[in-house]
C-alpha cells in the first residue's frame, strides 16, 4: 500500500507564518490601547486632584 498523498507543507508555513503575524499584531494593538488607556487614566487623576485642591 502507498502513503497516500504528499503533504503540502510550504502552504502550512506559509499559514503559520500570517497566522503568527496576525496574533502578534494583535497583542501589540491590546499593549498600546492598555497603554493610552493608562495615560488617560492619570492625566484624569491629576486633573480630579488639582480640581479638589483649587477647591480646598
Amino acid at each position: 500500500m502507498g502513503k497516500g498523498p504528499e503533504k503540502n507543507t510550504k502552504n502550512k508555513a506559509l499559514h503559520t507564518k500570517l497566522l503568527n503575524r496576525k496574533k502578534t499584531k494583535i497583542q501589540e494593538e491590546k499593549k498600546e490601547k492598555a497603554l493610552r488607556l493608562k495615560a488617560l487614566v492619570t492625566k484624569m487623576n491629576e486633573k480630579k486632584r488639582s480640581d479638589e485642591s483649587d477647591v480646598i
